[in-house]
């Protein structure tokens, strides 16, 4: 069982949230980033990657996901005991629309559009090395 109160439960399952959120948002933003890199390069040299960009872009990451971690907080989903009671995370089954419509929004906008970023940037660049190669090649 949970040892500890509903304060520290809200503020595990809060972290919990915001650093996942923060870890695979990150790993959007890096997939993308090098898949303009890579496969835009004439983009690439016009915006020239700086501590600045790297500043703005992580400012951004964490902002995303301090926008849905604290939503439960704020009365939009809910941060309870899982199923077993022994860890702390979001209250999945939702008993009220507004805590279906955040778990939608979660899962759309949390999983499914960095998931497909992530594979449509790796796609993108190892489409561009395939044509690369076989232009080495002909030459």
């Amino acid at each position: 069982r949970w040892l500890f109160n509903q304060a520290v439960c809200t503020l595990y399952a809060f972290c919990g949230v915001l650093f996942g959120l923060c870890s695979l948002t990150s790993l959007t933003v890096l997939s993308t980033v090098c898949c303009l890199k890579v496969c835009y390069p004439a983009y690439g040299r016009c915006w020239d990657f700086s501590p600045c960009h790297a500043g703005v872009l992580l400012l951004c990451v964490w902002a995303y996901a301090l926008m849905f971690a604290t939503a439960p907080l704020a009365e939009w989903g809910s941060y309870g005991p899982e199923p077993y009671g022994t860890a702390c995370c979001i209250t999945w089954k939702a008993s009220s629309r507004e805590a279906t419509l955040y778990i939608l929004a979660l899962f759309i906008f949390c999983y499914l559009l960095p998931c497909l970023l992530i594979l449509i940037s790796y796609s993108l660049i190892l489409w561009t090395v395939r044509g690369s190669r076989r232009a080495v090649r002909q030459h």
